[in-house]
């Protein structure tokens, strides 16, 4: 059976880890983007995974970093993935990445009047820039950075680029087994989805969202 990955993103408090992780999460993120209402610094993200169990990916998310600034980061907290969320270019993601030796996977922000072609070439450029890139995750495009909560149109998505996607955008409850059953992408991404308030995830939609991954999954070779 195919199984798709899920990584639950914007976490902020420790219990609320926890929670997560023993749902069965497969990777956590936590965002290094100061306007962001789900920001944790350095100092707390590490205390956030001092005791993470073991094969649960920590991934950082950054938007528009510095050298300087991701590295601040990295020096402090295990990552072990990071997640480009602004505007930046391949040699930029490449560079930043080689500097924190870390493999990285880079947000395509997909607008109304993106193809197809678009997404294939984003790839292709990311890819043969970095050996280091582990794909694109991708999102709506919104005003602003950090996740837009709002889907967009999955048809986009050509069908031999899908299987290594990650997916995210709108997703919820209520429309990721649709998603996951149409795409089969490598992984989903939710954060706003499955909380009660700002960095803080409801347990019951969760559960409820993994369960409904799970569901899809078994569709796929039912």
């Amino acid at each position: 059976m195919k199984r798709t990955r899920i990584k639950i993103c914007g976490l902020t408090e420790r219990t609320n880890l926890d929670m997560v992780i023993a749902a069965g999460a497969d990777a956590i993120g936590l965002v290094f983007y100061p306007p962001s209402p789900r920001f944790v610094s350095a100092t707390q993200a590490a205390e956030l995974i001092a005791h993470l169990p073991p094969f649960v990916t920590v991934t950082g998310l950054f938007v528009n970093p510095t050298e300087q600034e991701l590295m601040e980061v990295v020096r402090q907290v295990q990552l072990q993935l990071l997640q480009f969320h602004g505007d930046e270019t391949p040699a930029q993601c490449a560079a930043l990445a080689a500097a924190a030796g870390l493999p990285f996977v880079k947000a395509f922000r997909v607008r109304p009047d993106t193809s197809p072609e678009d997404l294939l070439q984003s790839d292709s450029a990311f890819h043969s820039e970095s050996r280091l890139c582990h794909g694109l995750l991708l999102d709506t495009h919104v005003e602003g950075y950090g996740g837009s909560g709002k889907v967009f149109d999955w048809s986009l998505v050509p069908k031999e680029l899908a299987p290594r996607v990650v997916l995210s955008g709108g997703l919820s409850v209520q429309n990721v087994a649709g998603a996951v059953e149409q795409l089969r992408p490598f992984a989903v991404d939710i954060s706003s989805g499955v909380e009660r308030s700002k960095g803080m995830k409801d347990e019951e939609k969760v559960r409820a969202f993994i369960e409904q991954v799970r569901i899809a999954d078994q569709t796929a070779t039912a």
